[in-house]
Order: C-alpha cells, then sequence, then structure tokens
C-alpha cells in the first residue's frame, strides 16, 4: 500500500492514469476497506481510497466532528489529484463526504468528477431524520451499529479494540447526524444510486431522492444484502461500476 500524503492512500500509484477513483469510507471506515479494488479494476485505474484522522495510520489523530472543516483540511490535498479525468465513490457516511466534496469543487471552480457513485446513504436534503446515535451510551451505542453489521465481532470481543475505535466511531456519527444541508444548484454531472436490497435503514426512496441533486442522468441499481452489501458483494458492485465508467473488462 502506498501512502503519498496522510489523506489519500493510493494501492495502486500511476503517474498518468487514465482515471483516478476517490473512495470515501464508512463511519469508523478506513482507507483499507477499498484494498481488494485495485487488483478488481482495470490498470488503468488508480484507486485513492480518503483516509480520515482517527483510524488505521492515522490512529492517534483527533477524528473530526463536523464536516465542513473536514472538507477544508481535505481539499488541498486532493486537488493535486485532479490533473486527470477522476470519479468519486461514496459509502454510508463516505457518500455524503462525496457530495459535500464535490460541491466544494464546484465551488472553487476546480475540475468536477465524470461520475458519482451514492452508496447506502440517505440523500441530503429536507426532511432527513437522523439517529442521533452519538448520543447514546456506549452500550445501546454498539448495539445499534450491530444492526446494520457494521461493528466486526472481532472487535467486540476484545474491550482494548472497542476503546479504540469507539471514540472514532462516535465522532464520525456526530458528523453525520449533526450535518446540517445547504441548497445549492444540482450538480451537473451523471449520479450512481447503489443500496442493499435488504437494508432496513436506507430504503430505495431514501436513494432515489439523490436524484433532486444531478441535472444529469442517473442509475439506479439495487444488490443482495443490507446496509453492508459491498462487503459480500463487491465484484457485482465493481462490475455496475465498471460499466457506468465505460471501462472495459
Amino acid at each position: 500500500m502506498i501512502v503519498r500524503n496522510p489523506w489519500i492512500v493510493r494501492t495502486n500509484a500511476r503517474t498518468q492514469p487514465d482515471m483516478r477513483l476517490f473512495c470515501f469510507p464508512y463511519a469508523g471506515g478506513g482507507a483499507s476497506i477499498y484494498r481488494q479494488w485495485a487488483n478488481k479494476l482495470p490498470a488503468t485505474i488508480e484507486v485513492c481510497a480518503i483516509q480520515l484522522p482517527g483510524r488505521e495510520h492515522r490512529l492517534k489523530e483527533t477524528a473530526y466532528t463536523s464536516l465542513p472543516p473536514l472538507i477544508e483540511a481535505l481539499l488541498p490535498e486532493l486537488e493535486q489529484l485532479l490533473d486527470q479525468p477522476f470519479a468519486v465513490f461514496g459509502h454510508s457516511m463516505g457518500a455524503l463526504l462525496a457530495f459535500e466534496t464535490v460541491r466544494a469543487l464546484r465551488r472553487r471552480q476546480q475540475p468536477l468528477p465524470t461520475h458519482l457513485f451514492i452508496s447506502a446513504d440517505r440523500a441530503p436534503q429536507p426532511p432527513r431524520k437522523t439517529a442521533n446515535l452519538y448520543l447514546l451510551d456506549d452500550e445501546p451505542f454498539i448495539a445499534e451499529l450491530q444492526k446494520l453489521g457494521g461493528m466486526p465481532d472481532a472487535i467486540l470481543q476484545y474491550p482494548e479494540l472497542l476503546d479504540l475505535v469507539i471514540p472514532t466511531l462516535r465522532a464520525d456519527m456526530t458528523l453525520y447526524d449533526t450535518y446540517e444541508y445547504q441548497p445549492d444548484a444540482p450538480l451537473n454531472i451523471p449520479f450512481s444510486l447503489f443500496g442493499g436490497e435488504t437494508d432496513g435503514s436506507v430504503t430505495s426512496d431514501n436513494l432515489l431522492s439523490w436524484r433532486e441533486q444531478t441535472a444529469a442522468d442517473y442509475h439506479f441499481k439495487l444488490f443482495p444484502g443490507g446496509h453492508f452489501y459491498l462487503q459480500s458483494n463487491l465484484d457485482l458492485l465493481l462490475t455496475e461500476i465498471r460499466q457506468d465508467l465505460h471501462l472495459s473488462f
């Protein structure tokens, strides 16, 4: 794994790739969740996984609890890699981060992605009800995350690991649940709206509401599985991504 800067892990770094795919993680997740992608996508695609503070090689850093300062810190690092065509993917909380990062690039008159992939998240515009999980005590907080499938059993078995991950998870959920949407013009780029068929937290209607955020085409697809369908159906997901980017196999 090649780390060019703290924020972006480039697992298959290229000097001049045909395209870069920036991938934003879900709450509590790190860049490693996208490690396999580089081996399963065409070699001309450089996978750039966003590494947020508070996890993996940035474990000792404090995780952000508010979205605007996080994006403000990320943008200078991201802008260095916008010299080639690029697309953006985000799952769950990562979808919200991806969306607001692209809107920030537009405000700064920077290049925009050729495609935005939204996975397993509700559209940001009102009404957008949140669960305010970050306010729960540790035990019910963990229980709610377990319901989503976002808390591996291996971590639950070791209290010392839980002590490490809970602060970051709580920070991420604070960022997500306190997010305030600011209306703006739709993005003039195509969207793909992906989700799990049995996801009890993000419905088809929740996903389809993202249509209001694009002035271009959109593609809607549900995969077998729940909120973390991308773990059990990665090959199916990457096939859709390749097709939407018009990539060869």
